[in-house]
Parts: structure tokens; C-alpha cells; sequence
């Protein structure tokens, strides 16, 4: 079975350093490398045969540790993906919406030990959603606009990883447990087709403290997962899914290729791969994208 690993760095020089305790991992692996390629500046793909590309990742992450580098190892054919479904909060944004509402509330500690809590995976997330929405009840509807103009930015890569496999014909779904308020306007910012979100109930001038049933959590999560693959024609194999949180864990162990960013540990252990040292643009060099394939702007 023809396997590729990928080693994604932060530049040319730790490319360098890293390339040949890639290589070493795989021959200690039992593999005969049968190709290398250079994907961008700080970026490579080795190409081996062997039938548990499990031992090889394992061997990859040892030799890697100390290294700047993130790593994916995963069977060559049909790496590259139809669907990438995303999470919003810490994930394509660097902040959790929630928490930065509620320091407009005066309630930023309060809300935000609870969001830990349930990301982590020590608290259903329905229950812990509605908690934390009663606590901000009376925010004024302007500051939803302040909190995003102010607080809510795109991560290192989101927008180039989107806008390149939107450019090569795959669909982007942006999905959150935060609020629609937010995934639109992260969506057309990031360059996502679709977007999927709680919808915060108001008066008409600020927040009730309530929010829309049911809830989109992490059963909602990956049914939204299988509903866009199984809507735009694409196996769950073609699939791509990134998250950081235990509301992202279902869905990231359906997907084709699951990767945990900067994650939780209740999900960085079950994830296909994981970006802990690089950014987004890295999912595009484990699809097997060359730098210059990258859509910017």
C-alpha cells in the first residue's frame, strides 16, 4: 500500500533539519522509500509502501519531537479532499466568541472557565451553552458588531487554506457551536460556502440569555459532516475535517482525514493528525498541494 508522510516545518532551514529524521523514521519502519518531494519552503512528502501507516506515524512523531514540525501520515490515493468541514471557535478564528461577549458583559471569567470546561469534554455542551448564554442575558445587540469588529480574527492560513480548495473545486462548510451571528461573517471573511451556527434569541435591542433548540453540538456536528458530503456527492473518504474541542471529536473520527488544531487532549489523541507548531495552509501540503497552488488575497 502506497503511504505518504508529510512533514510541514517553519521555513527552509528547519525543513532542512527535519528531512532526515523523517527519513530514518520510515526506514526504521521496515519501508522502502520510493519517492521524496518538496512541497513549499518548509514543507515535504515521503513516499513509501507498507500496510500500517499507524507504525510509521508513530516512528515520525518520536524522530519529530523536538522538532518545529507538524506531520501527517496517510495512504497516498485520494489525499487530496472534496469537503472540508471546519470549526469556527479557536479553530479558523483565535478566540472563543462566546468568551469575548462575555467580557463585554462583565462576565469574561466566569463564562470563560465553563468553556474550558466544556471543551474539554467535562461538561455536556448543550447544557453548558445554555449556562453561558443565560449569564450574558441583557448584552446590547450593538456589542455582537464590537465583539466582531474588535475581538474576532481569522487564524494564520484559514483564508488561503478556504479560498485554494474552493479555487480547486472542493466545498467549505463552516460549523460551530457558537453562534450564526459570527459564522456568517467569519464565512464570507474566510471565503466558506456554507456556514452552520446557534442562533442567540433577542428582543430586538439585546440578548435574552436564551438560545434557538435544538442546540448544534457534537452530535449536530457530524450530521452536518454527512449531510454536506451526502449533498455535494462526495465519500466520507474524500472528507476533511478540522476542530479543537470534544464538540469536534465525532466528526473528526468520521472524516476521511481528521485533524485536531491546537487541540484538547480529548481530541488530540484520536485525531488522524494534529497542527500544534504550524498553521492552517499546513491541511493543504498533507492534500498534497504545492505552495505554488496557494490562492492568497
Amino acid at each position: 500500500m502506497r503511504i505518504v508522510l508529510t512533514v510541514v516545518t517553519n521555513g527552509y532551514d528547519a525543513m532542512q533539519e527535519a528531512l532526515p529524521h523523517a527519513l530514518e523514521a520510515v526506514a526504521l519502519s521496515g519501508s522502502t522509500i520510493v519517492d521524496t518531494e518538496t512541497l513549499g519552503d518548509g514543507a515535504f512528502d515521503i513516499f513509501f509502501d507498507h500496510d500500517d501507516p499507524t507504525i510509521v506515524r508513530a516512528r515520525a512523531e518520536d524522530a519529530l519531537e523536538r522538532q518545529p514540525a507538524d506531520i501527517c501520515v496517510q495512504v497516498a490515493e485520494r489525499r487530496k479532499k472534496r469537503l472540508l468541514i471546519a470549526d469556527m471557535d479557536s479553530t479558523i478564528v483565535g478566540c472563543e466568541c462566546l468568551d469575548e461577549l462575555a467580557d463585554f458583559a462583565g462576565m469574561r471569567r466566569e463564562v470563560a472557565q465553563i468553556t474550558e470546561r466544556a471543551m474539554r469534554g467535562e461538561l455536556p455542551f448543550e447544557d453548558a451553552l445554555r449556562e453561558r448564554v443565560a449569564m450574558i442575558a441583557g448584552l446590547p445587540l450593538d456589542d455582537l458588531q464590537r465583539c466582531f469588529d474588535e475581538r474576532v480574527k481569522l487564524n494564520p492560513g484559514a483564508r488561503t487554506l478556504v479560498k485554494t480548495m474552493a479555487a480547486d473545486g472542493a466545498r467549505c462548510v463552516l460549523v460551530s457551536g457558537g453562534f450564526d451571528f459570527f459564522t456568517g461573517r467569519v464565512a464570507q471573511a474566510a471565503g466558506f460556502h456554507a456556514h452552520w451556527g446557534n442562533k442567540l434569541i433577542d428582543d430586538g435591542e439585546a440578548l435574552t440569555g436564551r438560545v434557538t433548540e435544538p442546540i448544534l453540538g457534537r452530535d449536530a456536528k457530524l450530521s452536518t459532516l454527512r449531510a454536506e458530503a451526502a449533498g455535494f456527492g462526495a465519500s466520507m473518504a474524500e472528507t476533511l475535517a478540522v476542530g479543537d474541542g470534544a464538540n469536534d471529536v465525532d466528526m473528526i473520527l468520521a472524516a476521511g482525514l481528521g485533524v485536531a488544531y491546537r487541540a484538547k487532549p480529548v481530541l488530540a489523541g484520536q485525531a488522524d493528525a494534529r497542527l500544534d507548531k504550524t498553521d492552517l495552509t499546513s491541511l493543504l501540503f498533507f492534500q498534497g498541494y504545492g505552495q505554488d497552488r496557494f490562492v492568497t488575497g
